[in-house]
């Protein structure tokens, strides 16, 4: 009983780890929000994005998800933008990307959500008409 408990307590260090190394800021830009992420977009740290997504403000029209410093990202990740898309999509509200690292720009082309979404290379491309 006793080791099983201290397996427990490495395993929420574990995730604790892999968390710590996820970041997401989001900054206000007038009726756009910018989600800036970093470090590795997956199962552990996917609902921290869709959390964020999830909190955006109703009059926010355009969201703008920054990929410039993820260093990884699998199908977790990349379902959740797909899905963001979608719902913003419904709500005559705009999701585009900024374009990520190699890794992340390959997934988003081999799966075909490179030319669903709009991408760019840097979110003030997009934010010149929404400030």
């Amino acid at each position: 009983m006793n080791s099983q408990r201290h397996s427990d307590a490495g395993a929420d260090r574990l995730a604790s780890s892999v968390n710590a190394e996820f970041q997401v800021e989001v900054r206000r830009a007038g009726p756009a929000a910018v989600i800036t992420i970093s470090g590795e977009l997956d199962l552990a740290s996917g609902p921290r994005l869709e959390e964020e997504l999830t909190a955006l403000d109703p009059d926010v029209s355009l969201v703008v998800i920054d990929l410039r410093r993820l260093e990884f990202m699998d199908s977790t990740g990349l379902s959740i933008i797909v899905r963001a898309h979608q719902r913003l999509a419904e709500q005559d509200r705009e999701l585009s990307l900024v374009r990520g690292s190699p890794q992340v720009q390959r997934l988003l082309d081999l799966t075909g959500v490179a030319e669903r979404v709009r991408l760019v290379e840097a979110p003030e491309e997009l934010l010149s008409g929404h400030e």
